[in-house]
Parts: structure tokens; C-alpha cells; sequence
């Protein structure tokens, strides 16, 4: 059976390669890993035209919204926070579009950290801009344990407590239309989202594609499959 198509979303940012320095599309080697350890083919997403959202969307069997810059607090309707970072908005431009064009069209999806900050504000969710414990130091991931919530499609992937890799100052404030929380850390910070009708999408405030558990990519890899069957 042919393996289904995965967009993953990118940085654009400058870099140094060789003799080059030069804007450059990137994205950290464990994203694709992630994806085909799960059973996909990865395409890279860089920032597009917002317009062209809905036909990049049409060719894939699923979307990932990779981590990545905190998202743009005016998209929220909140002023900066001072400890907010700087704005990203041709990736906000263009993942924003994504998503709208993922949710309208069926096709699965899952938002990883900034990707589900942005899953919620795309559906008119707001963000804490800072909070603490969740990053171990700069550049170093954490653990710390997540439980889902019973009943929801995460919990249906992954349905006892884990301990999961995390790195972000940012969380889901209150949520967005049609949207639950389907998983908690400890301190009660929202660590999963996902629509409550009957599409798959998911996001997740950690970084799975860190760890060693495959169950979520393989839930959504299996989704875009029937997907594509479907089509």
C-alpha cells in the first residue's frame, strides 16, 4: 500500500551551510524521522503565500505544525508580554492558512507545540504567554508527566499517564471553538487539544518527535491513510 504524504512545516530563518549564509528553509532532523518511523512520506512545508494554502493542503494526506517561534500575541488580541519572543509572521501567515485549509478540507492533522498554540488561536483560543516549568534549561528538554483525558481521540492513542518531552514558556489559555482539552500536566497546564467532531485533529504541547513513542504519529498516519482512501 502506498505509504500516505505528510507536510511538516518549517523555520525560515538564516543559516550556514558550507560556503553559504544565506535565508533558509529548516527543520530539525527529528520531525521526518518522526514521521517516517510512523509510516509516512515526509514533504517539507516552508512559508508561502497564505493563498496558496488550500492547494498545497489538497495534495497531502495529512499536516503537521511543527514547533517552532512564539506566536504573535495580535493575532490573539493581546499586546506583548515582555517576556514573549520576537514575531514569526510568515510562518503565522502561512500556518494559520494551513490549518484553516486542513480543518475545512477533513484532512488530519496535528499541531506540535507552537502548532498547537496556533490550532487554538486559529479557532479564537488565547495563549499564556509565560509560565514556568516547563523548560529544563535553554536548549535542553524536560520531562515531565502528561494524563489524558478519558474518552478523547489522544487518550484512545496513548490512554494511560506518560512522561513526555517538553520545551515551551507558552500554553493554551482559554480554548478555542470546538476545540477540548484531551490530556493535563500536573500543574494543570492544557497539554493536548483536539476538535470535538468527528476530523482528526490533534495537537500536543510537547515534542513527541524527541521521545521514543510512536503512537500518536501512527494514530495520524493511519488517519491520512483512510483519508486518502476516502478521496
Amino acid at each position: 500500500m502506498t505509504k500516505p504524504l505528510i507536510g511538516v512545516t518549517t523555520y525560515l530563518d538564516r543559516a550556514r551551510w558550507g560556503v553559504w549564509d544565506m535565508p533558509a528553509a529548516l527543520l530539525a532532523e527529528r520531525y521526518p524521522r518522526y514521521v517516517r518511523e510512523g509510516g509516512g512520506l515526509v514533504a517539507m512545508l516552508p512559508p508561502d503565500g497564505p493563498g496558496t494554502a488550500a492547494a498545497v493542503v489538497a495534495r497531502l494526506d495529512a499536516l503537521v505544525v511543527a514547533g517552532g517561534a512564539d506566536v504573535e500575541p495580535a493575532r490573539y488580541g493581546a499586546e506583548p508580554d515582555p517576556r514573549t519572543g520576537p514575531p514569526a509572521r510568515e510562518r503565522d501567515d502561512w500556518e494559520l492558512a494551513l490549518i484553516d485549509a486542513a480543518l475545512a478540507s477533513g484532512t488530519p492533522l496535528l499541531g506540535i507545540c507552537r502548532g498547537m498554540q496556533l490550532l487554538n488561536v486559529a479557532l479564537g483560543g488565547t495563549l499564556t504567554q509565560h509560565l514556568d516549568g516547563h523548560v529544563e534549561a535553554v536548549g535542553v528538554m524536560g520531562l515531565h508527566p502528561v494524563k489524558p483525558v478519558p474518552g478523547t481521540l489522544y487518550a484512545s492513542l496513548v490512554p494511560e499517564q506518560t512522561e513526555v518531552p517538553t520545551y515551551h514558556h507558552q500554553a493554551v489559555d482559554r480554548l478555542g471553538a470546538g476545540l477540548v482539552a484531551s490530556a493535563y500536566a500536573e500543574d494543570g497546564t492544557v497539554e493536548a487539544v483536539e476538535t470535538a467532531g468527528p476530523a482528526w485533529a490533534l495537537g500536543v504541547q510537547w515534542h513527541p518527535e524527541m521521545g521514543e513513542d510512536l503512537r500518536v504519529v501512527r494514530g495520524l498516519v493511519r488517519a491520512a491513510a483512510e483519508a486518502a482512501v476516502r478521496r
